[in-house]
């Protein structure tokens, strides 16, 4: 019973995972998008980014989830298909487009935290605004946005259980069905052993990071 439950269980982290690392892969370099949005000289265009990232930040991720899986489809457009691959993609722009928002706002916060005289002096130097950024704003900024980033991260394997609320089999759906089947609840408890070795992983892997960032002190 045991060897069973873990299978099925590690199939639900699979998905778990899945939801994790695509999120990660649109997430990031959307949030840098709107952070240089938000940050604008054009006004239009700082008002838009600002306007996605207050609804986003401002209204419930479980909310958002629901509302990207069946709005389209009431509307009489359900770009998102059926079955198991129109609920897991509909998952991740949900996800992505969240998690961009807060992104976005660490990104926004690690630029502006960069001394402007730096920049100043880079530019006496001569270098080019693409060189200012790449070799004085970009690394200063992932220096400074580790830590929150990190926490935002590791929040982000926690909320892939939100999923289940759309029907996407992750760990904690695969957990749950066995108390609503069999009336087990040690299995959903058991989920809480998977999520808090990937999360320690994760800190290991940003403990890491942070040691490796350490010259910048």
């Amino acid at each position: 019973m045991l060897l069973n439950v873990t299978l099925t269980l590690l199939d639900g982290l699979g998905t778990t995972v899945q939801i994790f690392l695509l999120t990660l892969l649109f997430a990031l370099p959307l949030g840098l998008v709107i952070a240089f949005g938000s940050m604008s000289k054009v006004a239009p265009l700082r008002w838009v980014c600002n306007l996605l990232v207050w609804v986003v930040r401002g209204t419930p991720l479980m909310l958002q989830l629901i509302g990207f899986m069946y709005i389209p489809g009431i509307l009489g457009h359900n770009i998102w298909g059926g079955g198991d691959v129109g609920r897991m993609t509909a998952t991740v722009v949900a996800f992505s487009i969240n998690y961009a928002c807060y992104f976005s706002v660490i990104y926004r916060g690690g630029i502006q935290g960069v001394p402007l005289g730096q920049r100043e002096a880079a530019q006496v130097l001569g270098m080019t605004k693409r060189q200012i950024f790449f070799k004085v704003t970009l690394l200063q900024m992932i220096k400074r946005i580790v830590p929150p980033m990190s926490n935002e991260i590791i929040t982000l394997v926690k909320d892939t259980s939100l999923a289940r609320i759309i029907a996407v089999y992750e760990l904690t759906f695969t957990g749950y069905s066995y108390m609503k089947s069999s009336g087990l609840v040690w299995p959903l408890l058991y989920t809480g052993v998977f999520y808090l070795l990937f999360v320690g992983i994760l800190t290991l892997l940003f403990n890491f990071i942070e040691r490796k960032l350490s010259y910048f002190r």
